[in-house]
């Protein structure tokens, strides 16, 4: 009987020993912040990029790719190459790959409206970044005021010339909101104090750029000034002034590595500054929430800044 006693207690003491192996203070993993895991799945999260040969979205690309590292997701990028239809294939493929979120970088903001309605239909939820999305429904835009940032560019070069000069405006892919809010701001920080002779599409593209700008040259030799909708033309236009040996003003827009060195250097006059590696971790950090049940703000605004000498 008294070893009978023995046993029981001796099961009584090892039951109590099992229950207390958890250290005081132990938290769970969901008491760590975002994490980019639910339980034990591994978030997978689609990113598609307009072109991946404009080292502003490579600079983007690079940021989202630090914050999932980061966060612990797993992160798929796509190159849709400027070009609406494969964007349009690409996100269909991440959809059947299975992620779980897509965020995406518009070619064109109304061709991508079917992209994000066919994610909508999967139940994957969307966050656009630097330029929107026309319709479907978004969790989250990511992005500069590029709006702002063209009435930047217009009121520096006024600042730079004065009233009456005539100026060009190089304009980005139509059809994208980056381009119309650019344009669109420039133009209401210009509108009835300088002359602009021409307008023209260069499609973000710096060979373009300088083909376009030699062509502005010819027809219009009395431009002082210049407002491209990405740096890449702008640099592309500056090769095609300095060629022609001119001395016109010229301001981009992005703060690419190239037009800042080209600003310090005393080529480009300015160029606006939209942080792209931050827009690439915003979208990440808003991702990794949405997808943990957390609520986003539907706008995340990224800070512009003038550069000049």
């Amino acid at each position: 009987m008294k070893k009978m006693k023995w046993a029981l207690l001796m099961v009584v003491v090892l039951v109590l020993a099992a229950c207390s192996t958890e250290q005081p203070g132990s938290k769970s993993s969901s008491d760590n912040g975002d994490a980019g895991k639910d339980g034990d799945k591994e978030f997978k999260i689609g990113l598609s990029v307009s072109t991946l040969n404009n080292p502003f979205f490579v600079t983007l690309s690079e940021g989202a790719k630090e914050q999932a590292k980061e966060s612990g997701a797993k992160l798929i990028v796509v190159d849709a190459q400027d070009d609406a239809s494969k964007q349009a294939s690409d996100v269909e493929d991440l959809i059947q790959q299975g992620v779980d979120l897509l965020i995406i970088n518009p070619t064109d903001s109304e061709a991508v409206v079917s992209a994000v309605e066919s994610a909508n239909n999967s139940n994957i939820p969307v966050i656009t970044v630097d330029r929107s999305a026309e319709g479907g429904e978004v969790v989250s835009h990511i992005a500069s005021d590029n709006k702002a940032g063209g009435v930047l560019a217009g009121e520096y070069l006024l600042e730079l010339l004065g009233e009456n000069a005539k100026v060009a405006e190089l304009e980005g892919i139509a059809g994208s909101s980056a381009a119309r809010d650019r344009g669109e701001g420039f133009n209401e920080a210009v509108e009835g104090k300088v002359d602009i002779v021409a307008k023209q599409t260069a499609n973000f593209n710096r060979a373009e750029g300088l083909t376009v700008m030699e062509n502005i040259l010819q027809a219009n030799p009395e431009i002082t000034g210049v407002f491209a909708h990405n740096d890449e033309m702008a640099l592309g236009a500056l090769e095609a002034i300095q060629s022609a040996g001119k001395d016109i003003v010229v301001i981009g827009f992005d703060a690419t590595d190239d037009a800042v060195k080209s600003v310090k250097d005393g080529k480009l006059a300015a160029t606006i500054a939209q942080k792209p590696e931050e827009i690439g971790k915003k979208a990440m950090e808003a991702a990794i929430a949405a997808l943990n049940g957390k609520d986003v703000e539907a706008d995340i605004p990224v800070d512009l800044e003038l550069i000049k000498k």
